[in-house]
């Protein structure tokens, strides 16, 4: 299964999303780095502006990384519930993504 991921390095559940992904065998892994370049950003900007998935993201203070579109076009923040894989989560139980700091991604 093909699989886009949109992340970004500097976010530890990206980080860690991205290794286990391309550690499985049955998925063809295409990452976007988000911070790589403007066009990427762009893109995944087009995304976060127009679906309305990421209302609730948006209304945290979230960014929405990782983000992922699945071959059959199925958009999801959950790729757990797509692929065969378990995600740990973080080892303090708090995601630093967000601008406060205290959220996730």
């Amino acid at each position: 299964m093909k699989v886009i991921m949109y992340g970004a390095e500097i976010c530890p559940d990206c980080v860690k999303a991205k290794a286990h992904l391309e550690k499985a065998p049955n998925i063809v892994l295409d990452y976007r780095n988000i911070t790589k370049n403007t066009a990427l950003l762009k893109e995944f900007l087009a995304y976060r502006d127009h679906e309305k998935m990421f209302v609730p993201i948006k209304e945290k203070g979230k960014i929405g990384i990782p983000f992922f579109i699945l071959e059959d076009g199925t958009k999801t923040f959950e790729i757990e519930n797509y692929v065969n894989i378990k995600i740990p989560e973080s080892d303090s139980g708090v995601n630093v993504c967000s601008i406060d700091g205290k959220g996730n991604c």
